[in-house]
């Protein structure tokens, strides 16, 4: 599987990793699942499907953060990305903190992957 994001994730990712500095290491293990698991599976990845896009769009929901202790896996950090099944790629498109931001970007998704 191939990993790629947007630069705007790069962005959003370098903040978060300031305040959160197990998240490389924590977005390390998210790759590993994914590699087995790229559509994920319900209660930890949820596709988004009201976009009306053909690229396949996933949220992470459950994010194990080890900087957010006593959270575990309801560390409240989301990720989205998308799925390229033919070229078996996942592009990293947001993450953010449910604290400070309540939902993804469907702008961002839209401006990317229509």
């Amino acid at each position: 599987m191939e990993f790629d994001s947007l630069s705007e994730f790069k962005k959003d990712f370098e903040k978060l990793l300031k305040k959160y500095p197990s998240l490389k290491e924590d977005l390390n293990l998210l790759k590993q699942f994914l590699n087995k698991h790229p559509r994920g599976f319900p209660s930890r990845v949820f596709p988004i499907s009201d976009l009306g896009i053909k690229t396949e769009i996933f949220k992470v929901k459950k994010f194990r953060c080890r900087s957010l202790k006593g959270s575990g896996s309801n560390s409240g950090i989301r990720i989205i990305y998308a799925f390229f099944t033919e070229e078996q790629k996942i592009e990293f498109i947001e993450i953010y903190f449910k604290g400070k931001q309540s939902n993804h970007s469907k702008d961002r998704i839209l401006k990317y992957y229509e």
